[in-house]
């Protein structure tokens, strides 16, 4: 997996926020790709109280989703959690796993925010500008904005505004049950990230590919290949 763009990691607040802000100019909201073959999903945990980073990528076939790898890679901590800098946090060790995978993805899954995010690169839009990788925010909770409650009913979607600007989509993927923050990362829309992240849930309420990934960084499960 080639990296477009690279740069220091190590930052202060001030100066990874400012990067933040350059690099979120470089994001592109356009249709998702046409022809998909693997989705990967990617979700960090942590180990020795906090100070080593363990990333997990799970790669999947479309449109079976059938587990075909995976890997796993731990890093130093490089950054305490500072709301709104996730990606500084987790997305070297992220990268470090996806590049150990055997086949590039054509479309990521993380867990965390895209461009629903206060300078508009969550960690989502972050690793598609590095990478040149379609990607989608998968959040569980909400980052900045406001939107009004979905339908109880799966499939039950309301937008996701910050002032008068659509950032993402709250999605209901499972009836009854909290929704999700859904938002394009790099090379993909609005619609197409709800669209993407509905036809991966298979009956929970993540999405199969960070679903899977989630098990594995915070070792909660065990990972079947098909």
């Amino acid at each position: 997996m080639e990296r477009l763009i690279d740069h220091p990691w190590d930052l202060t607040p001030t100066e990874a926020r400012a990067l933040q802000t350059r690099l979120a100019r470089e994001v592109r909201l356009t249709p998702p790709p046409a022809e998909v073959r693997t989705i990967a999903g990617v979700d960090t945990g942590f180990e020795d109280g906090g100070r080593t980073a363990r990333a997990a990528a799970v790669l999947m076939g479309w449109p079976d989703l059938e587990p075909v790898g995976h890997h796993i890679a731990r890093e130093p901590t490089r950054m305490p959690y500072v709301p709104g800098l996730l990606s500084f946090r987790e997305l070297p060790v992220v990268l470090a796993a996806l590049e150990g995978l055997d086949t590039t993805p054509e479309l990521v899954f993380c867990d965390g925010q895209g461009i629903a995010h206060p300078r508009r690169l969550g960690i989502a839009a972050h690793l598609g500008v590095i990478t040149g990788l379609a990607t989608i925010g998968v959040g569980k909770s909400r980052l900045v904005g406001s939107h009004e409650e979905p339908g109880r009913e799966r499939g039950a979607c309301t937008a996701l505004m910050d002032g008068d600007e659509r950032i993402g989509t709250v999605v209901r993927t499972r009836t009854g049950v909290r929704p999700l923050y859904v938002s394009p990362g790099h090379r993909c829309d609005i619609d197409g990230a709800v669209d993407w992240v509905l036809a991966c849930c298979r009956g929970y309420r993540l999405p199969e590919p960070t679903r899977q990934a989630d098990h594995l960084a915070s070792r909660r499960g065990a990972f079947r290949e098909g």
